[in-house]
């Protein structure tokens, strides 16, 4: 697993970025934001500790696809941290196997660092090597749509 990290400093309370990044109060925010790795992309589940989540969406044949995870922490406004531990394939929940031990405990970390109106949300993120250049390319353009939506 490769260790990544991103940062925005957006003009805006940790509050709000919170409520527009995961979309607690409209999910279509949370989407907007992650149209980027997916068009289609969305959650199912709960953003709340020890929930389980899947992060899905539909891929070029109409399958409905994605990521299973859990999330091991939530202080609203401050810190959440996902873990992935399996893959949504066809419908399914595939938690074992070569293709799942790549990602098997990988972590994705949002913090909010707020100071003076403006909010800094760093990401720090475990990818695999196949990845590696999609994230590095992906996530900042996310994080820029992020930051538009939370400054309108």
């Amino acid at each position: 697993m490769k260790k990544l990290q991103f940062k925005v400093s957006i003009n805006a309370s940790a509050t709000k970025i919170y409520d527009i990044m995961l979309g607690i109060n409209n999910k279509s925010t949370y989407e907007q934001w992650t149209f980027l790795f997916n068009p289609t992309s969305t959650y199912e589940g709960s953003w709340d500790k020890g929930s389980k989540i899947l992060f899905v969406g539909v891929d070029e044949k109409g399958e409905k696809g994605g990521m299973v995870s859990k999330i091991v922490e939530n202080i609203p406004n401050q810190f959440v941290s996902i873990q992935h531990y399996g893959l949504f394939k066809a419908d399914e929940e595939v938690t074992e196997g070569p293709e799942v031990e790549k990602w098997a405990n990988g972590f994705e970390n949002y913090s909010f660092e707020e100071n003076n109106g403006s909010t800094t949300v760093t990401v720090d993120l475990d990818t695999t090597e196949d990845f590696l250049d999609y994230m590095n390319q992906t996530y900042p353009k996310a994080l820029d749509k992020l930051k538009e939506l939370c400054e309108e």
